[in-house]
């Protein structure tokens, strides 16, 4: 197949309707779909991003408004297509089988589908409206829905201590999914493919790596390089289905040192624990504590950690928010050189950086990209940082 490389961040959250109505809580006023688009397309650099609060009815309104306008159109093969960037249209939904609760996201192809998807969720959620509603239905319902619909699911990052299929729910995705129906798996920002790849139930699935962005700053921290032949819903499932030369080539992540939830923290006096498996901290001598990505992988595995034949590299990225020094003023002098967030990381030469920004971030810029970086690791909700050089 003849193709092209395209990036994509596909678990983006809205904050509010053009409207000023709430949609997910958590997130920044600033995040309507309309400038979660137009922050993709001229300034973070990303030919594909996942919608995860589509399922609302407001934001479908305000779709449909741009698309009547002339702002945005319908791709023909799914999705909705802002200048070279095409917004794939998702929902996170909370369902709670087994011990705990754990989010999905759903994909749909076009917005006439997505809208059907709403009116079945809206019999089953108390608010349709809101962003990660709780479904009262069986998961096997929800996934017959999403395959009548032709959908596609994916388990929300998996690993993290809170909502989660392995941090809060389940030893075992099977226990919970028809795990042969899934699409693929989210990572989460606290892991990574050598971390996930000691599960032997993985092995088969695609990975991704998503921002889970709740900021318009957030965007395009963790993304994906996928082979497709255009940035459509249908060329986006043949990658993860790895079908007819599409696949995702390469997913960038945070080291997951940088995660929030990477190692065990105490939660009264907040240090990290040096082990897992120690019953009580031992500087303050608590119980309490939120247990790391790093240490319910270890529980969980089952094999040492061996990457299947069809899995990508896992390049660690580090966004440039975390470069040590580098503030909105220098960040903007760049973009406005060098085009997208995308170029500075990929594609800039390390020397015109130094010249707009300093030596010091030119530096921290490379050592980023050859993955030679040191960090102070995260944990219990606190991520970690970048050390300076």
């Amino acid at each position: 197949m003849t193709g092209t490389t395209i990036f994509a961040d596909l678990h983006i959250h809205i904050g509010r309707t053009n409207s000023n109505l709430p949609v997910k809580i958590t997130a920044a006023r600033s995040m309507t779909f309309d400038k979660i688009v137009r922050e993709s397309y001229h300034r973070k650099g990303i030919q594909m991003i996942g919608i995860i609060d589509a399922h609302s009815p407001p934001v479908q309104d305000d779709i449909r408004d741009g698309i009547a306008t002339g702002v945005f159109r319908e791709h023909p093969d799914g999705g909705i297509v802002y200048q070279d960037t095409t917004c794939i249209l998702g929902a996170e939904i909370e369902v709670r089988e087994g011990r705990g609760a754990c989010h999905v996201l759903v994909y749909m192809p076009t917005l006439s589908q997505m809208t059907l998807l709403s009116k079945w969720l809206a019999k089953h959620m108390k608010n349709v409206q809101l962003s990660t509603q709780r479904l009262y239905q069986p998961i096997s319902a929800l996934q017959e829905k999403v395959a009548e619909l032709e959908g596609m699911m994916i388990p929300a990052h998996v690993f993290t201590p809170f909502k989660s299929v392995y941090g809060s729910a389940a030893d075992r995705m099977r226990d919970l999914f028809d795990i042969d129906q899934l699409a693929g798996v989210e990572l989460g920002l606290s892991s990574d493919s050598s971390l996930a790849d000691r599960l032997s139930e993985l092995q088969h699935l695609t990975f991704v790596t998503n921002s889970d962005a709740h900021s318009i700053p957030k965007i395009g921290r963790e993304y994906n390089q996928l082979l497709v032949k255009e940035a459509s819903f249908q060329e986006f499932k043949l990658a993860l289905q790895r079908e007819q030369g599409r696949k995702v080539i390469a997913n960038y992540g945070l080291n997951p040192r940088l995660g929030k939830y990477y190692r065990t923290r105490c939660l009264n006096c907040e240090e990290l624990w040096p082990s897992d498996q120690s019953d009580r901290c031992p500087y303050c001598g608590s119980v309490k504590k939120v247990k790391g990505v790093r240490d319910r992988i270890s529980e969980l595995a089952d094999q040492k950690m061996e990457h299947p034949s069809h899995r990508p590299p896992y390049i660690h990225q580090v966004p440039l928010e975390y470069i040590p020094k580098l503030g909105k003023k220098t960040l903007e002098k760049l973009l406005a050189h060098f085009g997208t967030e995308m170029d500075i990381l990929h594609h800039a030469e390390i020397e015109d950086i130094a010249k707009i920004a300093s030596p010091s971030i030119a530096e921290h810029i490379r050592l980023a990209r050859v993955g030679n970086l040191e960090f102070e690791e995260g944990g219990g909700g606190t991520y970690g940082k970048v050390k300076p050089s």
